[in-house]
């Protein structure tokens, strides 16, 4: 019986997630024909088809959904092994802030891999909406690490991914035509929030506050409810939205912003640097 290998099946999750080679490539800068060789190399393991590939580009077959699944739990439990007799004499408390819309989606698999790899660490995470609360907690020492949705003009950081806000709104209920514009956001203090009412009062086009929360999982149930238009980054938009390509006036880009505390532990500094491997791999979102 021949071996897995974590390395073939580190590969064959990316490709899975890409569905495109070439994108898998560069996120491992690695030549095309490497990977395809190496999922070649898989599938002759398994004595299966796991990708597909045809003139509309690559899909997974039963097994390639089956593997995917499986391949993550195997290299969970992995780097949990590794890391319990690698990383055992790195400690101490990482205090990482982050934006809700991080921390319950892209982050999700990045926190899991570091408290896996790394278990003596202590981790405390603090979500909050606003960007300027969350700087100012990591400039008087409240936080060691920041990962915050910033304006792509602004400055500071350590900038990982770039995006760009758009208007969404219900799939079954557009509401781009009403007047005042109802919109669904954050409450006080989000970059969106400011954005859209900046946005709108330049076009001189009216609007009102249909909808306010702390959470983005309310933000996205009024969207999808009908309730209001909301602003989200392209890359977290979810299926039973739209997003408006016209009729709006134009919303700018962010970054995804790394900010590091000038004196923390090395497990801070190992998050930092599993936030932006990830990064490189498309991981928070596509650059």
């Amino acid at each position: 019986m021949k071996d897995l290998s974590i390395s073939l099946l580190r590969t064959f999750v990316i490709a899975a997630r890409t569905l495109n080679l070439g994108q898998t490539a560069q996120i491992l800068h690695k030549a095309p024909s490497t990977i395809s060789m190496q999922l070649n190399r898989l599938e002759e393991c398994l004595d299966t088809t796991l990708l597909e590939r045809g003139q509309y580009g690559v899909r997974l077959t039963a097994s390639g959904k089956q593997l995917e699944q499986d391949a993550r739990q195997l290299i969970s439990l992995h780097d949990q092994i590794m890391g319990q007799y690698q990383h055992a004499a790195i400690d101490g408390t990482v205090r990482l802030g982050t934006h809700d819309q991080y921390a319950t989606r892209v982050l999700t698999p990045i926190l899991e891999s570091f408290v896996l790899s790394y278990p003596e660490a202590n981790l405390e995470v603090f979500s909050d909406h606003r960007p300027q609360v969350l700087r100012d907690m990591l400039y008087e020492g409240k936080l060691d690490i920041a990962l915050i949705e910033m304006p792509a003009q602004s400055e500071g950081g350590e900038r990982l991914a770039r995006d760009e806000l758009v208007w969404v709104c219900s799939q079954i209920r557009p509401m781009t035509q009403q007047t005042p514009l109802p919109l669904a956001v954050f409450v006080e203090g989000c970059y969106h929030r400011q954005c859209a009412q900046n946005t709108l009062k330049d076009a001189g086009r009216d609007y009102r506050i249909a909808f306010s929360s702390q959470s983005r999982a309310g933000i996205i149930a009024a969207v999808k409810a009908g309730i209001g238009i909301g602003i989200l980054p392209r890359s977290t938009v979810e299926s039973g939205m739209m997003i408006i390509e016209s009729g709006l006036p134009e919303l700018p880009g962010t970054h995804t912003t790394l900010f590091l505390d000038d004196n923390v532990n090395e497990a801070t500094t190992r998050l930092a640097n599993t936030i932006r491997d990830s990064a490189r791999q498309g991981i928070l979102h596509p650059v």
